[in-house]
């Protein structure tokens, strides 16, 4: 096979280290970055703070019983952008081929690079000095093996192995470890005696397929031996865009719901016109309080992002549900969209007289 030289680049507890150089103060202490409200969930938290256990997306009331002298900050999701931007921007200075996946990680084929390894220790001590921002490091023949080490030797990693190291060295970590293996994959996994990456390893082939049919036994079994040859590649367009909210109390009134979803839209259609793309598919997004989630959606004919005719549609979709239970969420979506046509090459070399 051809040589082939992979990064996973992950920033160590982002958003938690970009408050602490806005509140330097707080070094070394246990910091939570979570909403206030009654049903947040924790964003991030600082390395002191998950020695008690605290971790992304527990819920921020589980959080304070854990630790009760966290510091806890609000999100500021403008300052994250703008760090995750100034942090990226150098990435793609020194590296041709990246791929963001995420506000704080990327993915960056080195395999051009006669000597990868120098070259991510430079860009990893730029990024350090620039910034202010530690990225974790994973090198390997795949992004599997890769995002696998980067996270397994968090935080400030930097760790490069084959695909046959990574088969014993993670042989005894649960088959969760493996990106692509969910919780209820798992759980059926584990009904067959495959509770670790090489019990996975080891376990026939045929079996997996029995279980979980030709394509997904197959992906299964070459996750466990970490083959993986799936490119690094910018993503292409966005097929869909959606804006939702998160009611911080179940919310019964219908005229407070019809009105959040007038405000949600009209965000969603600015953002759409912002980035000069329309939609024809419309769709709203409803969860009840027990949990039910409901989505319903329209096709239209005309590609649009006009508020004034996506808006309509919405609380028609909404009218025509008519939830009988008190809603925890809403959400509105515009799919199928279209980008703006190219200009014409006679357009682009017109003069003006």
């Amino acid at each position: 096979m051809p040589r082939r030289v992979i990064a996973h680049c992950d920033i160590d507890a982002f958003y938690a280290s970009v408050e602490l150089l806005r509140h330097p103060e707080l070094k070394g202490k246990p910091l939570v970055v979570a909403h206030s409200g009654p049903r947040s969930v924790v964003t991030t938290a600082s390395y002191e703070a998950r020695t008690f256990g605290i971790d992304s997306a527990m819920p921020a009331a589980r959080a304070r019983a854990l630790c009760p002298d966290a510091i806890f900050i609000e999100p500021d999701h403008k300052a994250y952008r703008e760090k995750s931007t100034e942090v990226w921007d150098l990435v793609r200075a020194r590296v041709p081929v990246v791929q963001q996946v995420g506000i704080d990680e990327a993915y960056l084929d080195v395999t051009a690079f006669e000597k990868p390894l120098p070259v991510l220790r430079e860009l990893v001590a730029e990024v350090h000095d620039r910034t202010g921002m530690f990225v974790s490091v994973g090198v390997g023949p795949s992004r599997l093996v890769a995002k696998t080490v980067s996270g397994s030797f968090k935080p400030r990693a930097f760790k490069a192995l084959s695909r046959e190291q990574a088969c014993e060295l993670f042989a005894d970590r649960p088959t969760r470890l493996l990106q692509g293996v969910g919780p209820k994959t798992a759980e059926r996994l584990a009904a067959f005696g495959a509770h670790t990456v090489g019990d996975l390893q080891r376990m026939d082939e045929e079996l997996l397929i029995e279980h979980f049919g030709d394509n997904w036994g197959t992906y299964i079994k070459a996750r466990a031996w970490f083959h993986d040859d799936s490119p690094v590649a910018a993503p292409g367009p966005a097929k869909s865009r959606s804006n939702e909210t998160t009611f911080p109390a179940d919310v019964d009134d219908h005229g407070q719901l019809e009105a959040t979803l007038a405000r949600l839209t009209e965000e969603l259609c600015a953002q759409l016109q912002r980035k000069d793309v329309a939609g024809r598919n419309i769709a709203i997004k409803v969860r009840l309080d027990d949990w039910t989630t409901v989505t319903r959606a329209r096709t239209i004919g005309e590609r649009t992002n006009d508020p004034g005719v996506v808006l309509p549609v919405v609380l028609d979709l909404f009218r025509g549900y008519a939830p009988a239970r008190p809603v925890r969420l809403l959400g509105v979506r515009l799919a199928a969209f279209e980008e703006p046509p190219a200009r014409s090459r006679a357009s682009q070399m017109a003069l003006p007289v």
